[in-house]
């Protein structure tokens, strides 16, 4: 099987590390050349300018579900011109009163070439295909809900 890899690197900025008074922000690197700045979301004092681990983890799913549908639209034929995403990763509490990633909604529109049409019926089944088969849905079954909105 494969084993796909990132490198995360955070060095202390303040005198010492002190609770609620560090900073978490970090670099996380890709495939040793593509480098993204991740920190705590807003909420828990990271900045709005860098992205944090709950956007990662809905972008993940995100791209993992689209990359699916995309093979299973080529397998079928299907003239797919574009693909977006609206991903919203939502928090709350667990059983445990652990905060968690407790749903993700993913709103995928796509667009097909000139003269293509489908039903919502079959719109629906590919995305629930799509999910069946995603790495990361698989990966997040039963911890996470994934709301497909189309």
């Amino acid at each position: 099987m494969s084993e796909l890899s990132i490198n995360l690197c955070w060095t202390r900025k303040e005198a010492e590390l002190m609770p609620g008074e560090f900073s978490s922000e970090h670099e996380v690197t890709y495939n040793d050349k593509f480098k993204v700045t991740a920190d705590t979301a807003p909420d828990w004092g990271g900045s709005a300018l860098n992205t944090n681990p709950e956007q990662a983890l809905a972008a993940s799913l995100s791209s993992c579900h689209m990359m699916t549908f995309l093979a299973l639209a080529a397998k079928t034929k299907w003239p797919l011109f574009s693909y977006n995403d609206q991903a919203i990763a939502h928090l709350g509490k667990n059983s445990k009163g652990q905060m968690i990633v407790n749903r993700i909604d993913l709103n995928p529109k796509v667009s097909f070439d000139s003269g293509f049409e489908i039903s919502e019926a079959e719109m629906v089944k590919m995305h629930d295909r799509a999910h069946r088969y995603c790495f990361i849905a698989n990966t997040l079954d039963g911890g996470v809900k994934v709301n497909i909105n189309i």
